[in-house]
């Protein structure tokens, strides 16, 4: 059995630094409505999400994306969404052949098209990685957003969007993550479903919001 009033230190100390952390997020409900229109747009437009992340953040956006092709809190079409942590074959053979940090590069290169949204998941915001991959992805016209720690890391420098949780700690970071990732889905859901009960009909093509600079999205 652990020692009581350890236990009872960490129990304590956590809740109150995952309350710290989520207190701080409406100061972020902008950037997260931009994120969300982005996506919805994208899909609108026939485009798609792709989520990439290591360890803990793969299985972030493995989650999160499971959320948008199959359903969050609502039965309805799958929401076109890609997470490229999960083909074995892929992610071996672009380790092999190029190196580990190419690996979402590559996938990034080949299934990313102009207006897609790519979201790069790291909570020290410094994987190479996926700073990699969010370079491709702005070069090829995609959306590029990041979901990192505190300060953005070298993600900051090619997201459109940053949303940077104010913590060190990986776990409330995470935690953090998964919550606006949750916000997302259900913004995305919500209104992708609005669109399914409209006619098809539109008198305009959709026009995308330009995105911040980063002194605005910090």
């Amino acid at each position: 059995m652990p020692d009581h009033l350890n236990a009872s230190r960490i129990f304590d100390q956590a809740l109150a630094d995952h309350m710290a952390v989520m207190e701080s997020l409406p100061s972020q409900r902008r950037i997260l409505e931009q994120i969300a229109s982005e996506m919805i747009l994208a899909v609108r437009m026939g485009g798609k999400i792709l989520w990439c992340g290591n360890g803990g953040s793969a299985a972030d956006a493995q989650h999160l994306n499971g959320q948008f092709v199959v359903r969050y809190r609502h039965d309805r079409g799958g929401i076109p969404s890609i997470a490229l942590t999960t083909d074995t074959s892929i992610l071996t053979a672009a380790s092999n052949n190029y190196g580990y940090e190419h690996i979402f590069q590559r996938q990034v290169e080949t299934l990313a098209r102009k207006g897609d949204v790519v979201v790069a998941i790291s909570t020290s915001g410094n994987s190479r990685n996926v700073y990699l991959a969010l370079e491709s992805a702005r070069k090829l016209g995609a959306v590029t957003v990041a979901f990192t720690g505190k300060g953005g890391g070298k993600l900051a420098a090619w997201a459109d969007f940053l949303f940077a949780v104010p913590s060190d700690d990986i776990g409330r970071i995470q935690e953090a993550h998964v919550v606006a990732g949750h916000i997302l889905a259900e913004i995305v859901e919500s209104e992708l479903m609005r669109d399914a009960g409209k006619s098809l009909g539109r008198s305009s093509e959709p026009v995308r919001n330009p995105p911040q600079s980063h002194s605005q999205r910090t």
